[in-house]
């Protein structure tokens, strides 16, 4: 008995890691900016304090990213289609903050992998030269490999991620910075950490938007391969617990190294990556700096390629449905690929000066925004007609409404600490 079970057992196990995709390839484009960036410096600037808010807040967007696989699983149509058959007005909303999410987006993540790319090239090149040598490389993947590519791609990314920021974990467990005699940590519970706190959270561990995108890799990879229920949530579950797990490695690390140190950090995401490159260099040794240079760049160059193709496809299925075809071409998708790179590119070629208020604009649109997707999302999985195992349960549904109030709250909170203060 025993003999004929454990084939059945190890078939379970390779299906289930076979199945491993669009969670992962979500997981990869969340662990950007705002776990290299705001997790370490949450860490950095207030130590362990805000652990348990990471966490509630990856439980309390929980449902909202859930609804991505539930949904399409459920119906076999993708969000996208959702937002569509509830009215035009909000597929409308929801393609207008796309496009410009994509766009600056992309161009920010692009300098961000370019100034990273220096540290493996022993001859200087310039930030234009560096951007586009990502970007041929990610269109390279994109357009050759099409979603698998992208998929086996999001794997190894993500095996390599984890395992470099555990060892970095580790050896700065065993070698942590000293702290100044006579440092007092900064408290985040005040008017001056509001706007850290409101941001951080709002993008962590991604804005919603980021479901459309799992939804999308999810239609496309039951074209592929055959996708169950289990499969898609054991996916996406080992994806977004492993992004909130990975929030607080990083939360870690900047806690371990760089607070209470009396370092002064630098405010932009490209020049906060080759500081905290250089202090484990300085304070580990000089043989780390190539682990974090390692980490750095998958993290951005993960989230780099995923953002291309996950907005490109949402634009392309936004695209069909405005027009009322029945089919998304691939031809349709690579131009939207095309054309958020080219515009990237102009971004950084002309504007690059301007490419931080853009973000910031970008940042904020989508952190206001978010709430409202969150509630369409929620709306879609609790009208439609779903199995059993992807219904939302009444724990599920608890959860949902607890998420919402804080998402709603957060808002709140975060309009009166920028135009009423």
């Amino acid at each position: 008995m025993e003999q004929t079970l454990e084939p059945q057992q190890q078939s379970r196990v390779k299906n289930l890691l076979h199945s491993l995709g669009p969670g992962i390839t979500s997981a990869a484009a969340a662990v950007g900016g705002s776990h290299l960036v705001a997790s370490t410096k949450a860490g950095a600037i207030y130590g362990w304090q805000l652990v348990v808010l990471i966490l509630l807040v990856n439980l309390f967007k929980y449902p909202f990213f859930r609804a991505g696989v539930q949904y399409t699983m459920g119906t076999k149509t993708s969000l996208v289609e959702g937002y569509a058959k509830l009215g035009r007005p909000y597929l409308g909303l929801f393609t207008g903050l796309s496009v410009i999410a994509s766009v600056v987006s992309t161009a920010a993540l692009l300098m961000f992998s370019a100034s990273l790319l220096k540290y493996f090239i022993p001859f200087d090149l310039s930030m234009i030269t560096l951007s586009i040598i990502v970007l041929v490389t990610c269109l390279a993947i994109l357009f050759v490999g099409h979603y698998k590519a992208l998929n086996n791609l999001s794997k190894a990314i993500m095996a390599v991620l984890t395992v470099a920021t555990l060892i970095a974990l580790a050896i700065a467990i065993g070698k942590p910075a000293p702290v100044q005699p006579d440092f007092v940590s900064t408290s985040p519970w005040t008017l001056a950490g509001i706007g850290f706190i409101v941001v951080t959270m709002g993008w962590m561990p991604a804005p919603i938007e980021i479901s459309s995108f799992s939804s999308m890799w999810l239609k496309s990879q039951c074209k592929d391969q055959k996708v169950t229920a289990k499969s898609a949530l054991f996916d996406f579950n080992v994806g977004y617990i492993g992004t909130a797990l990975l929030a607080i490695v990083f939360l870690s690390l900047g806690a371990l190294l760089m607070h209470g140190t009396g370092i002064k950090l630098q405010t932009s995401g490209v020049g906060f990556s080759h500081q905290l490159v250089n202090l484990y260099a300085s304070t580990i040794g000089e043989w780390s700096r190539y682990l974090i240079a390692v980490i750095a760049f998958f993290c951005i160059f993960g989230s780099t390629i995923t953002v291309i193709d996950g907005y490109a496809r949402v634009l392309s299925e936004s695209q069909r449905l405005l027009s009322h075809k029945k089919t998304t071409s691939a031809t349709t998708t690579r131009i939207w690929m095309a054309g958020i790179s080219i515009a990237a590119l102009g971004i950084i070629l002309f504007l690059a000066k301007s490419l931080l208020p853009m973000l910031n604009f970008a940042m904020t649109l989508a952190f206001i925004t978010t709430p409202f997707f969150a509630l369409l999302n929620y709306i879609l999985v609790s009208k439609a007609s779903l199995p059993k195992e992807l219904a939302v349960g009444p724990k599920l549904k608890a959860l949902s409404i607890v998420g919402l109030i804080y998402l709603f709250g957060f808002l709140a909170v975060f309009i009166w600490w920028k135009w009423f203060m």
